[in-house]
């Protein structure tokens, strides 16, 4: 199967290398010449055979609004948009009726993974149309882990990307609680050995997950986090679950403490921003602060 991709950064690259080793063809387009196989959309849209399939991997916002509209003006009828990026489900809404009018088809797709999806697969969540899905499926399947599980068609069109935004926001306050526990234990004198407390959950426990994990890999790289400064960014992600959660009357006590905590750090050096800001690193190459 054919596949255009756009956006070829952290994910992406490692996304079309994975489809790739699947058996699939990948036509990549980045402002990165470098990295791209194609000097423009254009260019990738004209080397795809009908009907297309393009997968849009950049930055939510401005960034994705602008490629969609530029395929849109590119793709023909039949053709079909996959947005992978970390939309807002409204946005979603919009594009699908936008390109839909011009019988382009639109799929949103949440996509978790971070950098050791090229490995471990990449966990999917999607929304569309059940004919426009099912076309794609052999890229789904490329793309998520071996095994039964880390796929789902989560429903109509922005479903994909609501999923995933609710994902975030259970990993936000997942995120809090181990950070707090890590700071508890390094405020008392009586435990010596944070990072083997930690290292001894991984098993056994009702605790232990690949957040544990990692948490234990940032600890055996600077093992009291010494290195790192207390701030950790919000991908906007989380704000968007409490927004949604006000609008619909759901009480998210957990998640909404978590992202207000996430603010806390921007005005100190918080010790568990230091465990946040290490976890995001760890899962998702996201960028850290040192200290001086």
């Amino acid at each position: 199967m054919q596949l255009g991709l756009i956006g070829l950064g952290k994910m992406g690259g490692n996304m079309r290398e994975r489809i790739r080793r699947a058996g699939h063809t990948v036509i990549g387009y980045d402002r990165n010449p470098e990295v791209s196989d194609v000097k423009s959309l254009a260019e990738l849209v004209e080397k795809l055979d009908a009907p297309r399939h393009v997968w849009v991997m950049v930055p939510a916002g401005t960034a994705t609004q602008t490629v969609i509209d530029e395929l849109g003006d590119l793709l023909s009828p039949g053709d079909t948009v996959i947005d992978g990026g970390n939309s807002r489900w409204t946005d979603d809404e919009k594009h699908a009726a936008a390109l839909g009018i011009k019988g382009i088809g639109f799929v949103d797709a949440g996509v978790s993974g971070g950098v050791w999806g090229l490995e471990n697969g990449y966990a999917l969540m999607v929304g569309g149309d059940k004919e426009n899905v099912d076309r794609l499926q052999p890229i789904f399947d490329a793309l998520k882990p071996e095994g039964p599980y880390g796929y789902v068609h989560a429903g109509r069109v922005g479903a994909g990307h609501f999923s995933k935004m609710v994902h975030n926001g259970i990993e936000y306050a997942m995120m809090q609680a181990y950070a707090e526990g890590w700071e508890l234990l390094e405020k008392v004198h009586s435990v010596e050995n944070v990072r083997e407390v930690f290292r001894s959950w991984q098993e056994g426990t009702v605790i232990r997950s690949w957040l544990l994990d990692l948490a234990v890999n940032a600890l055996d790289e600077d093992e009291h986090l010494q290195k790192l400064r207390g701030y950790a960014e919000d991908s906007g992600e989380g704000r968007w679950t409490v927004e949604a959660a006000i609008d619909n009357a759901v009480p998210l006590p957990a998640i909404t403490a978590s992202l207000f905590a996430r603010f806390a750090s921007r005005q100190d050096d918080s010790p568990q921003m230091k465990m946040i800001a290490a976890l995001r690193n760890q899962f998702g190459g996201h960028a850290v602060e040192k200290k001086d």
